[in-house]
Formats: structure tokens, sequence, C-alpha cells
């Protein structure tokens, strides 16, 4: 009897996202994975967001520039990890690391006298942050899940992520007042802790009911092979020139973003950006459980990715007609929303038809250090088109709808690529099955 209950609840599951009966306790620990990792860096991140205005455009760009050799560092550290760890002991290793970090933050932040370069440190540190604990999210993810699951489970564990972010959100906007900031810092490190066994039990899971790889496979001793295999692998070039694009218009926004809401207090922006953040995630929750899966294997991965850079060209051409703080909101939550549940979950699925030294060495050379360095290139573009060139949101805004059209081609040149690999896949299998 008691099997029952369970049982009719895999089915509907099954029935509304697609998940086989067998992959719902492997889905859903890896719902809650990502939930708990975007959980802990929502508490932080709109504290962050409400630094950003008090700095100039050229300060912000700087700051960015120390991001992306930050970024080049951590990769290169991180790969030197996984060359002589287990990556049984090192991905958990990566998510302590984060912990005990935020626990040092909060202990040198008691001085008031340093809270500067603190704020400066801070906002740099959540920013390496906000990319790392993702990027190996999804190796492992890409790791345990086979390139024919991908399409059907990753959107849903993607969704995981849109929770989690809204709940942080939620919890920064209710309680940061009440707790201080520097003790939100001590709530994502307890929330990063527990990962930790969390991911011991995924791997068992996996193991116990799929029979997928248990992590042992060794991977080389270079701790660069992911920058020098990037250079030789167009397919993964594609995948870097993807996100090099996405953070391109990302920056332009968040930029223009950033100037208009300079007119407001720090508390004011951090209650306006902890909004953005529900809004996005409440609309990208539903599409990332119900639709992206259904919408990627009816349509293919090529589709999947373009139709997020469409709509937001669409955006921004909206922002060069109309520049102001709503319609530009409108553009980043456009971006932001489509990220989480369509674009992200679609480029996901791109890293299950790579090899694992490219899952765990090239995939974080391009999730962390070619986003910063687009963080980089686009940051001080903005500056000098406004502080040099003197241009206006407007024509910023009609130049980012034109990177958004190239964005859209590239996703739909890189999708058609995995959607023909897996279709030759299925047939060389159904001809396997028929002899």
């Amino acid at each position: 009897m008691g099997d029952k209950p369970a049982s009719s609840l895999k089915s509907f599951i099954r029935t509304l996202t697609g998940i086989h009966e067998d992959e719902v306790n492997a889905a859903f620990l890896s719902f809650t994975f990502i939930f708990l990792l975007m959980f802990a860096y929502n508490i932080l991140k709109p504290v962050r967001d409400a630094l950003a205005p008090e700095w100039s455009d050229v300060e912000l760009a700087y700051l960015w520039t120390i991001n992306f050799v930050c970024a080049a560092i951590a990769v290169s550290i991180y790969g030197a990890v996984v060359s002589r760890l287990k990556l049984r002991n090192a991905i958990p290793g990566v998510y302590a690391f984060f912990a005990a970090s935020f626990v040092l933050f909060y202990i040198v932040a008691q001085n008031n006298d340093t809270a500067g370069w603190v704020n400066k440190a801070f906002y740099v540190w959540i920013s390496v942050f906000s990319l790392f604990h993702v990027s190996v999210f999804w190796s492992l993810m890409s790791d345990l899940f086979s390139q024919k699951q991908a399409p059907r489970l990753f959107a849903f564990i993607a969704s995981g992520a849109s929770i989690g972010t809204l709940a942080g959100s939620a919890v920064t906007l209710v309680v940061a007042k009440m707790l201080g900031t520097l003790n939100l810092m001590l709530v994502a490190a307890s929330i990063l802790v527990l990962i930790v066994p969390l991911i011991t039990i995924l791997r068992s899971t996996i193991s116990e009911g799929t029979g997928i790889d248990d992590g042992q496979k060794p991977i080389s001793s270079n701790p660069f092979a992911g920058f020098s295999r990037l250079v030789r692998n167009p397919y993964l070039l594609g995948i870097a020139l993807f996100i090099f694009l996405y953070t391109f218009i990302g920056s332009f926004v968040y930029f223009e973003l950033k100037n208009l809401m300079s007119v407001n207090d720090r508390d004011t922006n951090t209650a306006i950006w902890a909004g953005i953040n529900l809004t996005v995630n409440s609309i990208s929750i539903f599409t990332a459980m119900f639709v992206t899966s259904r919408f990627a294997q009816r349509f293919g991965v090529g589709k999947t990715l373009a139709i997020v850079p469409l709509l937001v060209a669409v955006g921004l051409l909206a922002v060069f007609v109309s520049p102001i703080l709503l319609v530009t909101i409108g553009a980043w939550v456009t971006l932001k929303a489509g990220n989480y549940a369509i674009t992200r979950p679609g480029r996901e699925m791109l890293y299950t038809r790579v090899d694992r030294e490219d899952r765990f060495k090239t995939k974080q050379v391009i999730d962390i250090v070619v986003y910063r360095g687009g963080d980089v290139v686009s940051s001080w573009a903005f500056a000098y088109l406004t502080a040099s060139l003197g241009l206006g949101m407007g024509p910023i805004a009609l130049l980012g709808a034109v990177v958004a059209i190239i964005w859209a081609y590239v996703g739909l040149r890189l999708g058609n690529t995995y959607d023909r690999d897996s279709q030759a896949a299925l047939s060389s299998d159904g001809e396997g099955q028929t002899t």
C-alpha cells in the first residue's frame, strides 16, 4: 500500500515533465542540489548588486577586469585540483571551500575601517562564485546523465535554480534588515555545507538506479588542459562564442540598469534587485519545468538556443524606442528568465556530447574565464561608448539588438550540430538493435 502513492506520484511527474520513472529520484536530488546552490547565492546577490550604483562606469569596468583575472586564476587552481584528486572528493571540496570563504569575509568585515576594500573584494568574490558553483554543478550533471537523457531532464533540473533563486531573493527581501548583511554570509555558508553529503547521495542513487559512471575515470594531470583543448575544438569554440555574446548583451543591459538606478539609495536598489529576481524566477519556473524539455524534444536544441536571443533583440529594440527604467527592466527580465528557463539548460545539453576532460576542465574555462572575459570587453566597451563617445541608452540598446541576432544565429548552428549528432547516435542504436 505504501508504494502505491509513490508510484502514482512518479507517474504524474513523468506525464507532466517526460522524466522516466527510474530517473525521478536522481532528477529530484539534482533539482535539490541546484536549488540549494542558488538559494545560497541569491541570499547574497542583491547585496552585491546594490553596491554597483555607488561606483562609476570606469570603476566598475576595473572591478570586472579584476573579476576576469581572479576567474582565470581560480580556473587554473581548479584544474590542478581535479587533476590530482578524485572527482568524488574534488567537487564537494569546491563547495566546502566557498562556504569557508564566506565565513572569512564575515570575520574580516567586522572591522569597519576596511569597509571600502572589503565591499569591492566581496563584489569580485561573489562574481567568481556566481559562475563557479553553477559551472561545476553542470559539469557533474553532464557527466552523470547521457546525451539522450539531457533534453528530457536538464530543463526540469534547471527549474530548481529558478526556485532557489526565488527563495533566496524572498529571504533576502524579508530578513536582510532584520539579520544584517554580514549575517547573511553565514546563512549562505551554512546552506553550502548541506550540499557536501547530498553529492554522495546523488552519485549513489544514479549508480544504483541507472548504472551510470561512478566518477572514478581519471582526468589528465595537466591543470591547463582546458585552455589548450578549447582553442583546438571548433565545437567548444562555438559554445565559448555563444556565452561571450550572452555576457556582452547582459553587461550592456546591466550597466544601463545601474545608471538608471544611480539616483536611488542602496536600500531602494536592493529591494528593486530582489524584486527583479523574484519576477525573473516566477516567470522561469513554469517554463523550465513543463515547457523547455518538450520544446527541445519537439523542435530540437538549435531552435531552443535561438529563441531567447531573438526575444531579447525585440526587448532591446523596445529600449531603443523608450529608454526608461521600466522598459530596461523588461529587457533584463526577458534575458534572465529566458536564460534560466531555456538557454541555460539548452547549452548545458551541449556538454553531454564532449568527453570528461572537457566537462571538468574546458567547461570551466568557457563558463568562467570566457564569461568574465566577455564582461571585461563589454564593460570597457560600454564605458567607452558612454564616457568617450557620449552615446545614450537608445543607440547602445540598438547595438545590443544587433548582437542578440548574431547570438541567435550562433545558438542555432550549435544546437543543430548537437541535434544531428543525437539523431546519428539514435540511428546507430536502432541499427544495432535490428541486427
